[in-house]
């Protein structure tokens, strides 16, 4: 409702600067006029309503939302503007720009600054933890080591990318001020020497929008899906992270720091749980449900205009609550986490088998071509596979004396790559 008293009273002003209507307004009127939506109140949200729903004064029920806004300001206003408020709009004029400024406002104000918030937090742990070695699992099975930085700076990297993605399409947003049918019909018919289009399109980038010139009465939903598949990707990123996050806590590679007052279990007392990923995991899910069904059935309208997209819009901020929830819930999440380098460090103790594709690796750039073969051979399917094991294997190999020395001197901890210095990436994010 503010949003819609918004657009009403910034148009009023917009028609009041034409040359060609027959009123103006002096910086007091207009200051008066800003006030009815800058101190927008619940009273006058409840004054709209009832002007919807019962009428008030001699405004009997508009049934109508927006008719009720009209009325609203003609109630709070002078009758000299009376005639001029709405003139010349539909409805979809003012609802089209009022969604577009508060989910603006509800992504430059609150979803991104969460986002960036989280962004940093993973980065930072990121940064911390950089050197600290970790067993790698691909499928699930124990592979090549990694740390425990450079797996947390690949979520903060693909969520700064998402981020940018989102603000791009922040900032495609668009409005449009064409009329019934997008025309200009009932604007061009009242004062035909007016450019109209210049007109909309200047009030439209007052707004802070883009503008939309060629439309139906419906300003088409592209740039609407565009942020809420932004959003969708966004909480890919993060249903990722929650889910890993969740499996280091479950195999203790995390311990989670605990607060004395609270219950991890009504009946094990033990117990502490992950439960701001798990929370955070349900939100993001339910937030994706909506945003894809939005996206889709937005961008579509019967005609000239329909009033399904009417009725789902009013499901956003619900979407966004959801959106919200989870990326407050993964932070606090990723605040009451520390590794474990003790479990961390056993775990990769107890997989000496993983170097093997280091030596194979040593062994192909002496020119062994069968060094594949021979340690698929010897470790392939083993219950156990011990450092002495491999390193028996590596004083029957006929190589080099170097090569050998190189080759005793390969163990788990120590087999990380670049992993740690490919953290520093974060640092041009």
């Amino acid at each position: 409702m503010r949003a819609r008293v918004r657009v009403e009273v910034e148009y009023l002003i917009t028609l009041a600067d034409l040359a060609v209507t027959p009123f103006e307004l002096g910086d007091d009127d207009r200051e008066d006029l800003r006030a009815h939506y800058r101190a927008f109140s619940e009273e006058d949200a409840q004054l709209i309503k009832r002007l919807e729903t019962e009428g008030y004064g001699e405004y009997a029920a508009t049934n109508h939302d927006v008719k009720a806004v009209e009325y609203f300001l003609r109630v709070r206003t002078d009758d000299r503007l009376h005639p001029w408020i709405h003139f010349g709009l539909t409805s979809e004029d003012v609802n089209n720009l009022a969604y577009r400024l508060l989910i603006d406002g509800a992504l430059e104000e609150v979803l991104l600054p969460a986002l960036r918030d989280l962004q940093r937090a993973i980065a930072s742990d990121a940064r911390t933890h950089r050197d600290l070695p970790m067993l790698a699992r691909t499928h699930g099975q124990p592979a090549t080591p990694t740390t425990f930085g450079k797996e947390l700076a690949v979520y903060a990297a693909r969520l700064s990318r998402a981020i940018g993605d989102l603000q791009t399409a922040a900032d495609g947003l668009t409005g449009k001020l064409g009329g019934a049918s997008g025309t200009y019909a009932a604007h061009d018919i009242a004062y035909p020497d007016v450019d109209w289009p210049a007109v909309a399109r200047s009030f439209v980038d007052r707004l802070g929008l883009d503008f939309a010139p060629l439309t139906t009465q419906v300003n088409p939903g592209d740039d609407l899906a565009a942020v809420f598949h932004a959003l969708v990707r966004t909480n890919n990123v993060l249903l990722d992270f929650d889910r890993d996050m969740w499996r280091y806590v479950s195999d203790r590679y995390l311990g989670q720091r605990q607060a004395d007052s609270e219950t991890g279990s009504s009946t094990m007392p033990h117990k502490v749980n992950p439960i701001d990923f798990e929370n955070s995991e349900g939100n993001l899910a339910k937030a994706n449900a909506d945003l894809a069904f939005l996206a889709d059935s937005i961008t579509t309208s019967r005609l000239q205009r329909d009033l399904s997209d009417s009725t789902v819009k009013r499901t956003i901020g619900a979407a966004f609550g959801h959106c919200l929830i989870g990326y407050q819930k993964a932070n606090d999440g990723v605040a009451s986490v520390v590794p474990n380098e003790t479990v961390i460090t056993q775990d990769l103790e107890d997989h000496p088998e993983v170097i093997g594709e280091a030596i194979q690796t040593i062994l192909r750039r002496e020119g062994h071509e069968d060094a594949y073969e021979r340690l698929k051979a010897h470790t392939r399917g083993e219950t156990t596979v011990t450092l002495e094991d491999f390193r028996s294997f590596i004083a029957e190999l006929d190589v080099p004396p170097s090569v050998t020395e190189e080759l005793m001197a390969l163990d788990p901890a120590s087999y990380t790559g670049r992993g740690a210095e490919l953290v520093d990436a974060l640092n041009s994010r």
